[in-house]
């Protein structure tokens, strides 16, 4: 049996983590709701694994109604004791509370440019960058610094790097994994 060679972070004991590497990470989606989706995702892996996240995402959608983004911008503090309540996700409470202040600047952000992605191309373009073994870049500094000053939070440049690769923008698929590209 030959099997397919992965990037070294990639957990192959772990069904839904392969299904992440192989079919999502570093493909390019710009969908608003996908965006949105990682984007407060990402956020929530500040200090913990993706690995660690991912495990918890089909909780994460039930429990911000599908990644809704009106109705999570409309959460108050009912809402919010139910996710800190909430043992499927993780309960941390200014990551929760992050999440909600996001989403309100994440809507203000897509008014203002028309869409998340436009706004995302004002800093990097159209172009994929191509690059492995960094968790850092110009690009993810720009964004981060920006994103701070709209006033979110848990978005540094690491996160900010880490939600481009998830979302295409950057391709990392390292050198013996199956889908590395040499460009």
């Amino acid at each position: 049996m030959i099997v397919k060679k992965r990037c070294k972070w990639c957990n192959i004991n772990n069904p839904k983590y392969v299904e992440y590497h192989d079919n999502e990470w570093c493909q390019p989606n710009f969908d608003d709701k996908y965006l949105y989706e990682m984007l407060i995702l990402e956020s929530f892996q500040a200090g913990l694994s993706w690995e660690c996240v991912l495990k918890k995402r089909d909780s994460f959608r039930l429990a911000y109604d599908g990644f809704d983004l009106e109705k999570v911008c409309a959460y108050g503090d009912k809402k919010m004791a139910e996710l800190l309540n909430n043992e499927n996700i993780i309960r941390n409470k200014l990551k929760i509370k992050a999440s909600i202040g996001n989403s309100i600047i994440f809507r203000k952000i897509v008014c203002e440019y028309g869409s998340f992605y436009n706004y995302l191309k004002g800093f990097a373009g159209e172009s994929i960058i191509y690059e492995i073994d960094k968790t850092t870049n110009d690009l993810s500094d720009a964004i981060s610094e920006d994103l701070q000053k709209r006033g979110m939070k848990f978005v540094g440049s690491t996160i900010i790097y880490s939600y481009l690769q998830a979302i295409g923008m950057i391709y990392s698929h390292e050198e013996g994994c199956c889908l590395y590209k040499d460009l």
